[in-house]
């Protein structure tokens, strides 16, 4: 089967950028995850400029579905922006708008930011690891009189979500999609991730250590 290209780009720069690295790191569940991606080392304009074109191209067939773009404080403000800007450059002009974590009681006040939310709406960040973000931005956006219109996430990781040390049968990002009814567009997945380190030699030994992790907690 031929592979992604999109998320084989993304994945190779997300790699070469040093936002996606390999070794062995504690995520929120308590587990030990061979692979660590953090979107906030897309911290100069070249890369969150490379970031933005990566959401663009997942995005563009569904361009027509949503009016507004939403990000979530922090890392969502950043990519609601950049995102704008590159579909903007596309020949799709759309409004974004954010929130703030702590209301503002002078100037026009409030917790959000931007654009006024109305219409579908797109929520933009970085992964879903709870859920609890795209839960308190369906909440922002629908108390403003709009309707959420669907997620968009840099990386999803294929794994099971846990509660209280236990783990669920399903992913955030499947818990999202079922129970609250929202498409989920990522970027890239565990799978295109495995994918790229079994092309190249060199990465060999992490796609063993990431195969296991996946068999393991993988959905």
């Amino acid at each position: 089967m031929a592979h992604d290209r999109t998320a084989q780009d993304f994945v190779a720069f997300a790699v070469q950028a040093g936002v996606l690295r390999f070794g062995e790191f504690k995520t929120k569940a308590g587990r030990l995850s061979p692979y660590f991606f953090n979107a906030g080392l897309f911290d100069d304009g070249a890369k969150i400029g490379h970031l933005a074109q990566a959401y663009a191209q997942r995005l563009l067939p569904h361009v027509g579905e949503f009016d507004v773009i939403f990000g979530p404080a922090y890392k969502g403000i950043t990519l609601a922006a950049a995102l704008a800007i590159e579909l903007a450059r596309l020949g799709h002009n759309k409004p974004f708008a954010y929130n703030r974590k702590e209301a503002k009681d002078h100037g026009e006040g409030g917790t959000l930011v931007g654009a006024p939310l109305k219409g579908r709406v797109l929520i933009v960040d970085d992964v879903i690891s709870a859920g609890t973000s795209v839960r308190e931005s369906i909440q922002l956006i629908r108390a403003a009189g709009a309707t959420p219109a669907g997620v968009a996430i840099a990386l999803d990781r294929q794994e099971k979500a846990a509660e209280n040390g236990v783990d669920l049968p399903h992913s955030a990002v499947q818990w999202v999609q079922r129970e609250l009814g929202l498409p989920v567009w990522a970027i890239a997945g565990l799978a295109d991730l495995l994918d790229f380190l079994r092309d190249d030699p060199a990465l060999a030994e992490h796609a063993q250590r990431v195969q296991a992790y996946r068999e393991r907690y993988g959905v």
